[in-house]
C-alpha cells in the first residue's frame, strides 16, 4: 500500500500497490503493522456498507465524540464517489479545513479519516457502494454532524442540482 499525505495531518490516500499477472492482480488493503508504522489507529472493530442508488447523493458530515471518537477507512466498491474530510481538532494544523477525493471500483484509492475529522461523501453515479471499517462502534449518544453547506467550511460539492440528503443530514446545525 502506499500512503499519500493529504492536507489534513494524519489523512491519507491510500493506494493500492498491486501485484499483477496474466489473470489479474493481487493486493493487500488492509496491514495493522503498516497502519501503525504511519501512526495510523490499527483496531478494526466495525465495517459498515453503504448502498446509494442515485446520483448526487449526499451522506454526511459525520463524526463521532470522546469517549467513542473514530478513525475510518473508506472505499469505494462500486460506482464512484466525492469523498469529504473536514478537520474538527482545534489543535491540528488542518483545524476548519476540508479536503476531498474521488473514490471508485476504477481507481481502488481509500482515504483514511482520523479521529476528529468528519467524514462524508456524495455520489458521482447510480448505484454507488461505499465499505468502511470503523476503529469504534457506533455510540448513536457521541454521534454528531456538521452540514454539508456550512459557510464556515465552504466545502464545493460536485452536484448541487441533483443532491438528495436524508432529512437528518438535511437539518444538522
Amino acid at each position: 500500500m502506499r500512503f499519500v499525505p493529504t492536507p489534513i495531518p494524519g489523512a491519507f490516500v491510500i493506494e493500492l500497490e498491486p501485484i499483477v499477472d496474466e489473470r489479474g492482480f493481487f493486493a493487500r488493503s488492509w496491514c495493522a503493522t503498516e497502519f501503525a508504522a504511519h501512526g495510523l489507529n490499527p483496531r478494526l472493530v466495525q465495517c459498515s456498507v453503504s448502498f446509494n442508488k442515485r446520483r448526487g447523493t449526499l451522506r454526511g458530515m459525520h463524526y463521532q465524540v470522546k469517549p467513542h471518537e473514530e478513525a475510518k477507512l473508506v472505499r469505494c466498491t462500486m460506482g464512484a464517489i466525492y469523498d469529504v474530510l473536514v478537520d474538527l481538532r482545534p489543535a491540528s494544523a488542518g483545524y476548519r479545513k476540508w479536503f476531498a477525493v474521488e473514490l471508485s471500483v476504477a481507481n481502488r484509492r481509500m482515504v483514511y479519516c482520523p479521529e476528529g475529522v468528519a467524514h462524508g461523501f456524495q455520489t458521482l453515479t447510480d448505484d454507488a457502494e461505499v465499505f468502511y471499517q470503523m476503529s469504534e462502534l457506533h455510540h448513536p449518544e457521541s454521534a454528531r454532524g456538521l452540514r454539508w453547506d456550512d459557510p464556515a467550511f465552504g466545502i464545493e460539492w460536485p452536484f448541487a442540482e441533483t443532491r438528495n440528503i436524508s432529512p437528518a443530514d438535511a437539518n444538522l446545525r
